[in-house]
């Protein structure tokens, strides 16, 4: 993991925080001083927080989870979306929707009605429509394509958020805490850092300071996801190569059971069929009187060369 250095801080502006007259006492444990009316960020102390975020971070890429990155101030748009594209993660950095995360069926109707759209206009269908027709139908798939752009894979509810400026996303932050779902927010000295998980005390204005979070953020997530892929994929091959189990097609030649072993030591060679069980019942009525019978018979012959002999 490529941990962040001072200097790179230092370079990047992130120690700049925001007038001494506009800011949350919740970061005075972060602040190092004041200057100019502008107060100074303990940079040591974002350097520690920022690692604690990317290792977090690199779990969740690990565990093959993903992450939305939020950003739709001005500043950060480019970075935001750039950096999430590139890790392959969700982002929205245009307005964010009410409801994105707490009414997340809604949304993905929205999306839904993006895909239609879209697939609208190579249907025969859309050479029928009027020129009014067309242009509204356009005009609402380039709106939801402007909001839903970064979002529009996402088939179901991100598992963390990464947020530029904590105050701003207000709005994000309270809604992936309603759904406990853990955000690493960039939070400046006029934001509340117990309203996140992972806060990273620094500079929110900034565009290199954004560049510079957000950037090394994606490089630890990528850094989970490609740990991730090779372990399916060396499970993929040893699954492959292992045997399917004892007495499976490639398990050798299938040991016998209990009770076959017991009957295979009883007959080394064939062995004549027994009658089935129902076939005394088969004889009829008198089949105990007919096994007498011919006991009765075999006996005939002896007593009549007794009968002989006397005479």
């Amino acid at each position: 993991m490529n941990a962040v250095t001072i200097k790179e801080l230092l370079e990047a502006g992130v120690h700049f925080g925001h007038q001494t007259k506009r800011w949350n006492p919740k970061m005075k444990p972060f602040i190092f001083g004041q200057r100019n009316g502008i107060y100074i960020i303990d940079l040591q102390k974002t350097q520690r927080k920022f690692r604690e975020a990317c290792e977090f971070l690199h779990q969740i890429g690990a565990e093959g989870r993903s992450v939305l990155f939020v950003g739709t101030k001005r500043q950060a748009q480019e970075a935001v979306a750039e950096e999430a594209r590139r890790c392959e993660m969700f982002f929205v950095n245009q307005r964010w929707l009410g409801g994105l995360l707490t009414n997340f069926r809604t949304i993905k109707r929205s999306l839904d009605r993006l895909r239609d759209l879209e697939g609208l206009e190579t249907s025969p269908k859309f050479e029928h429509l009027t020129k009014k027709e067309k242009a509204r139908l356009e005009k609402e798939r380039v709106r939801l394509e402007k909001v839903l752009s970064g979002i529009r894979a996402m088939s179901r509810l991100p598992d963390a958020l990464f947020v530029v400026d904590s105050r701003k996303e207000r709005i994000a932050v309270m809604e992936a805490r309603r759904l406990n779902i853990p955000v690493v927010a960039i939070v400046d000295t006029n934001c509340d850092p117990g309203e996140v998980d992972y806060a990273i005390p620094g500079n929110d204005d900034a565009i290199r300071a954004i560049r510079l979070f957000a950037s090394r953020a994606a490089d630890s997530i990528l850094e989970g996801t490609t740990a991730f892929r090779a372990g399916e994929k060396d499970r993929a091959e040893a699954g492959e190569a292992q045997p399917e189990g004892e007495g499976g097609l490639r398990g050798g030649p299938r040991e016998p059971a209990t009770g076959e072993a017991g009957r295979a030591a009883e007959r080394p060679g064939r062995k004549r069929k027994r009658p089935a069980a129902g076939a005394a019942g088969r004889r009829g009525k008198g089949g105990a009187g007919a096994r007498e019978g011919d006991r009765a018979g075999s006996q005939k012959p002896d007593s009549e060369e007794g009968s002989v002999a006397a005479e």
